[in-house]
């Protein structure tokens, strides 16, 4: 089985660029959580690249469930064969589109073990009719994800200022170092002017740094928008609704940074010695 897996892995990392799946989590409540992934994704969009957003949640409030995919769209039915690609994958607007993996937890999904491989291939088959993939996910119990496609990925992470946010995003990498290994996150603050962000990243990344010689990645921040709100509020995404407004400046430079290199490698940004150490905030 650990030859197949190491195998498994390595077509993966052959046949689908790194930077094209980005495994999105957070440390936000749901509603802040699926606006920063819709406007994201949006982002992207207006970048020229065709987006699938993949809801990999078993929770409730999720992405699939704001965008009112029905109960049978979903990755798990087409490893099952009992429906189409076409048929799980709902477009949101042009260039925009939208699945997820299951509807029930993984536990459940009553697959033998070549089931899991298969639902990997149709992941990976419905990864390769997008330019960009954004998948919204979660940790199992055991600290590993629903696909094990998404182990290559490129991950961002979303904070805020918040010190409970900051603590559950620092324990969530703590839990992904401890099964992946050392790599590289990503980090958005949300909900910040950009010195909070700034202070916010710079002491996450001390501590990581410090505790678990990870490096972090600062792509950006979502300052408070009141048009934001309102976006939501339309059902519409920022930079599409207000693409002048300070949130949607945000999103895009975001994406714009994110697609910048090819390797899905980032050069960090030089941040400023703030001080207030995260560590008294922190349990190792």
């Amino acid at each position: 089985m650990a030859k197949f897996d190491q195998a498994e892995g390595l077509r993966r990392m052959l046949e689908l660029p790194r930077l094209r799946v980005l495994t999105f989590m957070s440390a936000l409540p749901p509603e802040e959580r699926n606006g920063t992934l819709i406007n994201l994704a949006a982002s992207f969009v207006r970048n020229g690249k065709n987006t699938l957003m993949v809801d990999a949640k078993s929770t409730s409030s999720t992405l699939s469930a704001w965008l009112n995919l029905k109960s049978d769209q979903t990755l798990l039915e087409v490893a099952r064969h009992q429906r189409t690609m076409d048929a799980v994958i709902k477009e949101v607007s042009p260039g925009l589109s939208v699945t997820k993996v299951a509807n029930i937890i993984p536990k459940s999904l009553g697959l033998p073990q070549s089931g899991y491989r298969e639902l990997s291939k149709v992941f990976d088959l419905a990864a390769n009719r997008s330019d960009m993939v954004v998948v919204d996910c979660e940790l199992n119990s055991d600290d590993s994800f629903i696909l094990s496609s998404l182990d290559d990925s490129e991950m961002l992470i979303q904070v805020s200022t918040d010190p409970a946010s900051i603590t559950n995003a620092y324990g969530l990498i703590k839990r992904l170092n401890n099964r992946l290994g050392r790599r590289t996150y990503n980090i958005v603050v949300s909900g910040a002017t950009e010195e909070q962000a700034q202070r916010v990243f710079f002491n996450l990344s001390l501590t990581a740094r410090r505790y678990l010689a990870v490096e972090l990645n600062f792509v950006g921040y979502v300052p408070e928008d009141m048009y934001l709100k309102r976006a939501t509020e339309l059902g519409r995404a920022v930079v599409d609704a207000f693409p002048l407004s300070k949130a949607a400046n945000a999103f895009v430079r975001m994406a714009d940074k994110l697609l910048s290199s090819a390797s899905g490698r980032f050069q960090l940004d030089a941040i400023p010695a703030l001080g207030n150490h995260l560590g008294a905030h922190l349990e190792y």
